[in-house]
């Protein structure tokens, strides 16, 4: 669900294009069985393989013009640090609908620390929330229609640097529950930064098979820099993570097993960057995990640390006090 749904040269420009949009608009549909379904839900969200390809091909020269290299491994070594992510949590609303309790915003950061450190299953990917500022703004038509109302309303509500993740709730739809930007898009635009999602996909929520508060998990994924699992199909790239097998189309319900694509392994119906139910979604991998280092050391790291004219992979992670900080990186594209 990220619009990269959850830059630089001709190549990077078409990258940036579908990054314009800024948004995941990863879709989950309602009750109903497409719940996150195929192409109806991601609307915006598709990338296009040319994208993809930009977006990859970027980070690696990011990282090699920061840091001296582009593997992605070495940034494993800042691995036992643990990345932790301040939030700014932004709730609208239309009178009382869509005002959350502060019970309701402290179980969201609780299930973002548990799908992220591995206890709901797969990898501990080194990256935990902290609740930083919660607000309520009582405004109708941002409310109703924050696709329409994005700039205006993230203009006034944004706080914090590119470390910082703003999470703004509002009621976004019932096909398409979630939308986010991705971290190479914030030097072009730092105030649309952040992740939008429907209220009503929070933990207890009303979406019957989606209110385990796992829409947010998905679109964080991709602020954080992941793409979908079945981006591309089987065709290479795919979304870059060497152990995210390929699927050839989104998981849809909650499949036990499939096997798409004639590259090995099975599908990747369980990841949270994954379509499915809530009650299929459940883990990320050590991949997704290395991945998430080597974009955020690229993108959100503060600029400091710099020896010899390049920061250093060391400093690249911040501890969380203040600012931001740092998870793992995927090893190279696949």
């Amino acid at each position: 669900m990220s619009d990269g749904p959850r830059a630089r040269a001709r190549a990077v420009r078409a990258g940036e294009t579908a990054a314009a949009a800024g948004k995941d608009g990863c879709g989950q549909g309602t009750a109903g069985a497409a719940a996150r379904a195929a192409h109806p839900r991601d609307q915006d969200g598709d990338l296009s393989r040319s994208q993809v390809v930009a977006m990859l091909g970027d980070l690696r020269r990011t990282l090699h013009e920061r840091y001296g290299t582009s593997d992605e491994r070495r940034f494993d070594s800042a691995r036992r640090r643990t990345l932790v992510v301040p939030v700014r949590f932004h709730a609208l609303s239309a009178g009382r609908t869509g005002r959350l309790s502060a019970a309701s915003v402290r179980g969201q950061i609780a299930t973002l620390n548990a799908a992220y450190s591995g206890r709901t299953g797969g990898a501990d990917t080194g990256v935990r929330f902290r609740l930083a500022g919660y607000d309520v703004t009582n405004n109708a038509a941002w409310f109703h229609h924050p696709r329409k109302y994005e700039s205006r309303l993230k203009h006034k509500l944004r706080r914090g640097g590119r470390g910082t993740l703003n999470l703004y709730t509002a009621a976004v739809g019932s096909d398409v529950l979630g939308f986010s930007t991705f971290p190479q898009w914030y030097r072009k635009s730092p105030r649309k930064d952040g992740v939008v999602v429907d209220y009503r996909s929070l933990p207890h929520g009303t979406y019957r098979r989606f209110n385990r508060g796992y829409t947010a998990v998905h679109e964080i994924g991709h602020w954080l820099g992941l793409l979908h699992t079945f981006q591309g199909g089987c065709t290479p790239p795919g979304d870059g993570v060497s152990d995210t097998p390929y699927e050839a189309t989104p998981a849809q319900g909650c499949p036990h097993y499939k096997d798409s694509c004639p590259q090995r392994g099975d599908d990747p119906v369980h990841n949270f960057m994954n379509y499915g139910f809530d009650s299929c979604m459940r883990n990320f991998t050590p991949g997704q995990g290395r991945r998430i280092r080597a974009v955020w050391a690229a993108y959100r790291a503060p600029r400091h640390g710099r020896a010899g004219g390049r920061a250093r992979v060391r400093g690249s992670v911040d501890r969380g006090t203040g600012g931001a900080g740092t998870a793992r990186s995927v090893g190279g594209a696949r």
